[in-house]
């Protein structure tokens, strides 16, 4: 089976491969002096992508990447249902292939819009929704490492296998930190957190997040000792690093001896790494995107959720 990528999501395509027993094809992509992207098969890998289940890896961020993605999904679509008409060279390739039915499957690292998971006000529209069931129309089932909110992607229709890193990154941080206690910054990331606590064999708390104006939010420890403790902040995404920062300010103000910040999925918006810098001891992030704190494998949880759907594809056959 092959595992396929064009620009981005090739590293980890790459690490899945072997993981997985399969080979990795990099599709061709590029952009026209306008900018719009471009995208094709190459000829020697037709017939893989005819003969198996696939696996394409592509990110849905930033936006470019959503466009190839359903690029990159079009043109796997089309070869596997034996649609190349209108090739301008007859020589190419015979131009009467069957269609070889169902058997893509979509792997992101990381969900663009998943933030917009809910309606906060009126006339808004649930981009991770609609950015999943636009996908769907494309692809026969989903992998996806860490998404938020699960829940937004339930009525797609489309089979979807919601994975994990957090037992990698509770490994490292047990390998490299040894942490004494493990903070979630928000309820949010209770589940997450705990998890890392639980494979670690740690204390575990989180803290409440009150809001004090339209541009303040204060973090308030709950039930918090961690005098003379190194403690690993955990949460699924890191952006501006302002919520990092301010947990980690709390938890030195209860005098922690060292902090630290792991998450599945590095932004790093608007120089937050040099921001984080100032506040925390390290910081621990897969690489779901591309980043230089980069230190935790994605591909292992994806190659979990793959194996899940091969299962179902092989049930039904």
């Amino acid at each position: 089976m092959p595992v396929l990528s064009g620009s981005s999501g090739g590293g980890i395509a790459e690490s899945l491969a072997p993981i997985l027993g399969m080979e990795h094809i990099r599709l061709e992509s590029r952009r026209f002096p306008d900018g719009e992207g471009y995208v094709r098969i190459p000829l020697d890998a037709i017939d893989a992508l005819r003969s198996e289940v696939v696996i394409l890896v592509s990110n849905t961020y930033p936006d470019t990447g959503i466009m190839q993605t359903i690029l990159l999904l079009g043109a796997i679509n089309d070869i596997r249902r034996g649609d190349v008409s209108n090739v301008k060279d007859n020589s190419e390739r015979e131009r009467n292939l069957e269609d070889v039915g169902p058997g893509i499957i979509l792997a992101i690292p990381y969900f663009g819009y998943e933030r917009q998971d809910k309606r906060f006000s009126m006339g808004e529209v649930i981009s991770a929704e609609l950015i999943g069931n636009m996908l769907a129309n494309y692809c026969d089932g989903f992998v996806i490492l860490d998404l938020h909110a699960p829940e937004v992607l339930q009525k797609i229709g489309t089979p979807v296998e919601f994975v994990s890193s957090m037992s990698e990154i509770a490994e490292t941080l047990s390998n490299q930190v040894q942490p004494d206690f493990i903070l979630s910054p928000d309820k949010g990331a209770i589940s997450r957190a705990s998890e890392v606590a639980r494979i670690i064999g740690c204390e575990f708390s989180y803290l409440e997040k009150t809001r004090v104006d339209a541009h303040t939010i204060q973090h308030t420890p709950k039930d918090l000792d961690v005098s003379g403790k190194v403690v690993a902040i955990v949460d699924d995404m890191i952006s501006t690093g302002g919520t990092i920062c301010r947990a980690s300010d709390a938890l030195r103000n209860q005098g922690a001896l060292e902090v630290y910040a792991a998450c599945t999925h590095g932004l790093f918006t608007g120089g937050a790494l040099s921001r984080l810098s100032r506040h925390v001891d390290g910081v621990y992030t897969t690489d779901s995107l591309p980043n230089p704190r980069a230190n935790v494998s994605a591909a292992l949880a994806i190659s979990r959720g793959v194996s899940e759907l091969i299962g179902l594809f092989d049930e039904k056959e």
